[in-house]
């Protein structure tokens, strides 16, 4: 396994790109979709089973890490990885977006921002550099420089006033991750849904010759197609030759559409949160097991697949455990439905490889319009 970090294409099929990013702690392939650990655990599922679905990466959260149980802490029980049991790589945020969803408890200045905890109200300061450092204590394999990210809609001034502020912390952030080998830390491009402001993002990160450039500030209130166009003018500002990353998104439809944009990367709660709220995500698109209809299904969600959650439980049970909130209930959807996506992704990744990315699209669309089998 290489000691440094890497990325190289190995197919294109329009704009739509497969690759694979390679550090010390394993290969990514691109499209990826990593599944979210916030607090160093895939809710509802054991790390073999992420693993086991074909995940190769996962993210964790800067922000709630810190809170608890605390990046000393879990440097000194010997870094996330150890912490989590999971070798493979991880993706660390530096707590930006909890700038924007945690606007009511925070300060925001030129040095940084000062949170109160949304656990005990105790105060805690972030700054780029404090952001990298706690990253550098987690040992992730993947840093995002701070930002501040801008719920939609919003002035034009004030999403400019945030996009500059962004390019000075990423100044920063690179300054404080140095270099170091086998690991890389990425921009993330600021602007809202200003054309202009996010082609002056991406050229200016592009000019820190960075090892990877993330897309944030989207999927934040704004209509599919103003991401899309939002993708449009981005990513060729972006080096062809760097993973590109487009945070927080998102559905199986934004996925395939955000590929068809030239986006390598995803993350997302929507299968995991939804997993614990009774909704599955299939090729035939969701299923509500919270509905009467399934109480006396003995099929499973889907015979075809090869997730034990999917193809061996009746969805007369999976509504039963659901309906009578049973743990259970939540670790199965929630294992169906990472499944699901790690198995978009790996249809996504052979369709470019063998440049039917077009049609293979049109086919997992029409699937879903089709919608779930009849009831009984």
């Amino acid at each position: 396994m290489s000691t440094s970090f890497s990325f190289r294409l190995i197919a294109t099929d329009g704009e739509a790109r497969r690759g694979e990013i390679t550090m010390p702690r394993g290969t990514v392939r691109t499209p990826a979709f990593m599944p979210v650990g916030t607090g160093g655990t895939v809710k509802a599922m054991y790390m073999d089973q992420v693993r086991g679905v074909g995940a190769d990466i996962i993210l964790g959260n800067t922000y709630h890490l810190m809170l608890r149980p605390g990046a000393e802490r879990v440097a000194r029980l010997g870094g996330l990885h150890e912490f989590a049991r999971w070798p493979h790589p991880i993706l660390t945020d530096s707590g930006g977006f909890q700038v924007m969803s945690l606007s009511k408890l925070r300060k925001l200045t030129e040095k940084g921002v000062t949170f109160r905890s949304h656990i005990d109200g105790v105060p805690y300061e972030m700054t780029p550099e404090r952001s990298i450092e706690i990253q550098g204590l987690l040992d992730s394999d993947i840093q995002m420089q701070l930002d501040e990210c801008i719920a939609l809609p919003a002035k034009e001034d004030e999403i400019e006033r945030a996009m500059e502020l962004s390019l000075r912390w990423a100044e920063r952030c690179k300054a404080a991750f140095g270099i170091q080998d086998g690991k890389a830390m990425f921009g993330i491009v600021q602007g809202g849904d200003i054309a202009r402001l996010r082609e002056r993002s991406a050229q200016v990160l592009a000019g820190l010759d960075l090892k990877g450039y993330a897309v944030g500030g989207l999927a934040v209130g704004e209509p599919q197609a103003v991401m899309l166009e939002m993708l449009d003018v981005t990513c060729p500002q972006l080096p062809a030759d760097r993973p590109r990353y487009l945070m927080g998104v998102g559905t199986p439809d934004d996925i395939l559409k955000s590929v068809a944009h030239g986006i390598d990367m995803f993350d997302c709660v929507m299968p995991t949160r939804a997993g614990r709220h009774g909704l599955a995500y299939t090729r035939r698109g969701k299923v509500n097991l919270r509905n009467a209809r399934h109480a006396e299904d003995h099929r499973p969600l889907d015979e075809e697949s090869d997730c034990p959650a999917t193809r061996d439980y009746s969805r007369a049970y999976l509504h039963h455990l659901v309906k009578s909130q049973e743990a259970l209930g939540a670790m199965l959807l929630t294992w169906n439905n990472v499944a699901y996506y790690q198995r978009l992704m790996a249809d996504i990744r052979e369709a470019i490889e063998t440049q039917a990315f077009n049609e293979r699209a049109a086919a997992i669309t029409e699937g879903w319009a089709r919608g779930d089998i009849s009831a009984l």
